[in-house]
């Protein structure tokens, strides 16, 4: 079967802080349950070109031809998944490849010994039946207002790569700091070379045995050039052994809390910095969990930096590495929720909160094997979006959706990872443990003061406002309070800020984040439109907005 163009995907390199010359893309005309379908797309989006029904289980085929140079002697070859919903089954010309549980997270596959030189057959059973023992987020099975229409099956790109049988550079680790970057390097190679090409154009060359290292920028004459949202720099580099390359990138930066006239504050290489933030559920009208091109990731961001937004909250959800590269590149930062699984209550949860209600201990039940899964996947969240810049915090359980052992959760992360901020319990139901203290106000407008950690406002806002001929159904009209203009709406937002965030900030206030990016389904309380060809908001006049929060945030 022929190759076909899968809307740009095909030629993304799905992984670019481990780029290498082999890559043999996947991605594009597959058959499920005997009919054609577009991977990457899920088959309920419309890009998929998928007309079936889908069920509980799917059954995917595609035949390929792997290149010859992948098949040279002292090679092994790859098959990687970005994401398959919920669990899958991997099989190479009738031969068990790998097993992966959970739709969010990339798998791979050894499958050297499994090829034939010239056509294979690669299939792959999918289950989801949107059990809460696994991660689901927004995914529901009656969509409406804020759930939306569940993904299922290969919902990312797929893809071939070859790698020597000795000396392969199976991962790079990289923690940063104001001078320069601790590496580490997973290799069998007895000794490896790293080029780190500097600000003014030269390079940095060294060549170690030890697995853990240090690269010292600054040490070759040059000051350091910090990355922040003001200046994105990426210090490009390359690790190299006798019989393998791999490019990639880091930045130097930190995020730390420090006391700031006499408050504490999120800080950002030192200094105190307002998180001036949207919330980014990540779906799209075409693609629902992938957008038609990767460029589309950057053109949010860029939608939001033009809006003045300086951070992302990832919502509910893990995107393609498209995505954090692309918040890399153009200096957004991001925080990072995990994903949502076990129940959720809309009184309990939602509804009694909103009226006041927002102590309890954590009493969710739901089972030692969801648990356990939830805390295995947080870790491999983190361990997967370790070397991206852009993340600087982590939400762990929202508005107790699912919530259990809090405090214990907050252990687990920050001792995996002590480089970011956690957010234990965003919104409400906050036990003792956390980086912050993070609350939801929707329907009014109160000044809020910081107790012995910094606020944050983690979600706000949320206001609708429809525009005809841009609506997922006519009858879309969730949010938490209707415009119908774009002057009224920016009025909206602006008496928010001026009334509850503004004089919020010097008590100790430091981030506050907008619901939302976009309109998503009948949701219509996005500063864009959901096919994004809207923007409902004066940009001019939200410029002149964040430029006051950076003001107010700056002491």
């Amino acid at each position: 079967m022929e190759q076909i163009q899968a809307g740009g995907w095909q030629a993304e390199y799905p992984r670019p802080q481990m780029r290498r010359a082999s890559f043999y893309s996947l991605d594009g005309r597959w058959l499920l349950e005997g009919e054609p379908i577009e991977v990457p797309w899920p088959p309920q989006a419309r890009l998929s070109g998928w007309k079936g029904t889908v069920g509980a289980k799917l059954h995917y085929e595609r035949r390929f031809t792997p290149p010859p140079e992948m098949l040279l002697p002292g090679q092994r070859v790859l098959l990687h998944f970005g994401a398959v919903d919920q669990t899958a089954q991997v099989y190479v010309n009738g031969v068990s490849a790998v097993r992966h549980n959970g739709g969010y997270l990339p798998f791979t596959a050894d499958i050297t010994k499994l090829l034939n030189a010239d056509e294979n057959i690669l299939c792959v059973e999918c289950e989801d039946a949107l059990s809460r023992d696994f991660p689901y987020g927004k995914q529901s099975a009656s969509p409406k207002g804020m759930w939306y229409t569940p993904v299922s099956g290969i919902w990312q790109s797929v893809w071939l790569e070859a790698v020597p049988v000795r000396g392969e550079i199976r991962s790079l680790r990289v923690t940063p700091d104001k001078t320069g970057a601790a590496l580490m390097v997973d290799t069998d190679a007895a000794e490896y070379t790293v080029a780190v090409t500097l600000p003014g154009g030269g390079v940095l060359r060294r060549t170690f045995c030890e697995k853990a290292v240090r690269l010292e920028p600054a040490g070759e004459g040059e000051p350091p050039r910090l990355w922040s949202p003001e200046d994105p720099y990426l210090y490009r580099f390359a690790v190299e052994t006798e019989t393998d390359r791999v490019e990639s990138y880091f930045a130097l930066r930190t995020v730390t809390v420090e006391k700031a006239a006499g408050m504490p504050r999120i800080c950002i290489n030192g200094k105190p910095f307002f998180l001036h933030g949207v919330l980014d559920q990540g779906y799209f009208q075409d693609g629902i969990f992938l957008p038609a091109a990767p460029q589309e990731y950057e053109n949010d961001v860029r939608r939001m930096r033009a809006l003045g937004f300086n951070l992302l909250r990832k919502h509910i959800k893990i995107e393609p590495e498209a995505f954090y590269y692309a918040c890399d590149r153009c200096g957004m930062l991001v925080l990072q929720d995990m994903v949502n699984s076990g129940g959720y209550n809309w009184f309990f949860d939602t509804l009694l909160p909103n009226l006041g209600l927002q102590k309890r201990p954590d009493r969710w039940p739901g089972g030692r094997r969801r648990k356990a899964f939830f805390a295995a996947h947080a870790s491999a969240v983190q361990a997967h979006l370790y070397n991206h810049p852009c993340v600087i915090g982590y939400t762990i359980f929202n508005e107790g959706w699912g919530q259990f052992d809090a405090d214990r959760m907050y252990r687990i992360c920050r001792h995996t990872d002590p480089t970011r901020f956690y957010d234990a319990t965003s919104g409400w139901f906050a036990q003792k443990e956390s980086d912050v203290e993070s609350l939801h106000v929707y329907f009014r407008n109160k000044r809020l003061r910081a107790k012995r950690r910094p606020l944050l406002l983690s979600e706000c806002g949320g206001y609708a406002r429809p525009v005809a001929g841009h609506l997922y159904r006519p009858d879309a009209k969730f949010g938490y309070g209707t415009v119908r203009t774009e002057a009224a709406l920016t009025d909206k937002i602006e008496q928010m800020y001026r009334e509850m965030v503004l004089p919020s900030i010097p008590a100790g206030l430091c981030g506050c984040v907008f619901t939302q990016l976009s309109d998503v389904e009948t949701e219509v309380n996005g500063l864009y439109t959901y096919d994004r060809a809207v923007c409902k908001v004066d940009a001019a006049r939200m410029r002149a907005l964040a430029a006051q929060l950076s003001t107010a945030g700056e002491t």
